[in-house]
């Protein structure tokens, strides 16, 4: 469901991206390559794309986040991964000044910048989500639950099959304390793992 991707756990991407303009557009293109080609895109765009797609495969392989997955209902375990990726970005705002030396709302407001900067690189159904991404605020909605809530059903909406993501969130609320663990136990992880491999980025 790699499709699913787009318009989830952008904020980790962006936190886990260099900090240049290039770098973290590459890194929220990721989701959408199927729409490029990549042989002509400038240099540090590819290597933000590779790191994307380390860090999805890094996550989605790691023991700690399989064991998470347990933690979610029959009916929703199908999209436990989904589900996670969206609640640990809203972790990653509860804990920001952890893992970062910026504010959360000038990092924003400078990821917002450098997407506007670079626009023509983009491939139109990357160009229509960021326009509602910035419009919308969704980076900073990531920081309340309310805000989670809209994430999955937004989701749930692109999916053309029956499903039980319209009210996922109550699955984060009821099992808030495990993931909130689970994300700090993890998420260093991810960074460590990430900065190992910066000449690739």
């Amino acid at each position: 469901m790699e499709w699913l991707k787009e318009g989830m756990n952008y904020l980790a991407h962006l936190r886990l991206s260099r900090p240049d303009a290039e770098s973290m557009l590459g890194n929220m293109m990721g989701d959408f390559r199927k729409h490029i080609g990549e042989d002509k895109l400038p240099e540090k765009v590819r290597l933000g794309i590779n790191n994307h797609l380390r860090v999805d495969r890094f996550t989605d392989t790691n023991c700690l986040i399989l064991d998470l997955k347990g933690l979610f209902s029959p009916e929703r375990r199908r999209f436990a991964g989904i589900i996670i990726d969206v609640a640990f970005d809203y972790f990653l705002t509860r804990h920001w000044q952890k893992f970062s030396d910026d504010e959360l709302d000038d990092f924003i407001n400078n990821t917002y910048d450098n997407i506007s900067s670079l626009w023509y690189i983009m491939p139109e159904p990357m160009q229509h989500v960021m326009k509602y991404m910035i419009r919308e605020n969704w980076l900073q909605s990531y920081s309340t639950l309310d805000g989670i809530d809209n994430v999955l059903n937004r989701l749930s909406s692109r999916i053309r099959f029956e499903n039980k993501l319209v009210g996922a969130v109550e699955e984060v609320e009821y099992n808030h304390q495990k993931l909130e663990e689970g994300f700090l136990a993890f998420f260093p992880t991810l960074k460590e793992y990430v900065e190992t491999h910066d000449h690739l980025n």
